[in-house]
């Protein structure tokens, strides 16, 4: 199916300058509004005229949607992160990096540094899918259709879900969702009925719920802010992204893990291929990957299978398999369910440093 690449469909633009004036804009206009936060989303779906709203609302202007926020005294009950703050914004910042840093090295691995620059935190967790078939108008389900074009014979789907599919195979590409599950972060929304929060995992969903959206967002809310608890601040943290391209690329997956240990040092996280004699015991635990399904999934099956066992191989090896159960590949995508299962087994023992690129080994 052809694309018209010309000039945008005429729109109404407006520049709040307060998150109140955001507020009635998007309740004044309801399905017919466009939310723009760094628009590198935005633009793509204006310029292929794939999307044509009435109007746009730009949040650029808003000062306080892009604040950085230490909570309690010197950051003791965590920070919260305003929704246009950028992505290089977030992995500068010396709070972040220093107790959450697990969120900065998810934001750094972020398509170029000239996109981070531009893009947001909350733009990166509200993206739209990135398939081909509906990004270029074919008339799939996700677009109002009734058939999936990469879940066919015929289809392309080697970057597609793995897990939890309901019609669309279409994955969720965002590489900070997983980081901020594995944080147990929150969620700041504005509704018409006042402000709601909710665990970042409860953000997002996917076709089962709803299969023409990401996340939770109605017509007339808007994601403020993001707030990380010091719950998990200065804990063990292992992020990995697997990509084609070493930058400007989507994940083809990505992990995210947070872990607290006790007992030995394992030499596991420093690198090494074999486990100590009396390896960590593994106290507490989020891990969380991305681009296996519509929407990222935090692992909970796996965090209570290794909660109180040794950090070693032996349990990693067992995560791993936990982990990919009821994966169901796709003609091109087979690739996934080893290359799941090892990202898993890494976040445990920590091992490697994440290269982020095809290289990485996928097979056991």
């Amino acid at each position: 199916m052809a694309v018209v690449r010309d000039v945008m469909a005429a729109f109404e633009l407006f520049q709040p300058t307060s998150i109140s004036d955001a507020q009635n804009l998007l309740e004044q206009h309801g399905p017919d509004v466009w939310v723009l936060a760094g628009g590198l989303d935005s633009f793509d779906w204006l310029k292929d005229r794939i999307k044509k709203p009435k109007v746009v609302v730009d949040l650029s202007g808003i000062g306080e949607l892009r604040e950085i926020r230490a909570l309690g005294n010197n950051g003791n009950d965590g920070i919260e992160i305003g929704a246009m703050t950028t992505l290089t914004e977030v992995v500068n910042h010396p709070i972040i990096k220093q107790k959450y840093d697990l969120l900065a090295q998810a934001a750094e691995l972020v398509a170029s540094p000239q996109i981070r620059n531009q893009g947001t935190i909350g733009g990166n967790v509200s993206q739209d899918t990135r398939c081909w078939y509906y990004r270029s108008g074919w008339p799939c389900y996700r677009a109002g259709g009734n058939i999936c074009y990469a879940d066919t014979p015929e289809g392309r789907n080697r970057e597609h879900a793995i897990l939890h599919a309901d019609r669309c195979v279409a994955v969720n590409p965002s590489d900070s969702a997983p980081a901020l599950i594995a944080l147990d972060a929150k969620f700041v929304i504005r509704t018409r009925k006042g402000e709601r929060i909710v665990d970042a995992e409860d953000y997002f969903i996917g076709p089962d719920i709803d299969i023409t959206r990401l996340h939770i967002l109605q017509p007339g809310d808007l994601l403020t802010a993001i707030r990380i608890p010091s719950t998990w601040a200065g804990a063990q943290f292992y992020f990995e992204k697997i990509r084609d391209r070493n930058v400007w690329d989507f994940p083809l997956m990505n992990v995210a893990a947070a872990m607290v240990t006790s007992g030995a040092s394992s030499g596991a996280s420093s690198g090494e291929s074999s486990a100590p004699s009396s390896p960590q015991t593994i106290d507490r635990i989020r891990i969380s990957v991305n681009a296996a399904a519509a929407r990222p999934l935090r692992l909970k099956a796996v965090e209570d299978a290794v909660r109180g066992k040794p950090r070693n191989a032996t349990t990693a090896e067992m995560a791993g398999k936990l982990a990919v159960q009821g994966a169901v590949p796709l003609q091109f995508n087979s690739y996934k369910i080893p290359l799941m299962r090892n990202l898993v087994k890494r976040a445990i023992v920590g091992a490697g440093a994440g290269t982020g690129t095809e290289e990485a080994t996928w097979a056991s």
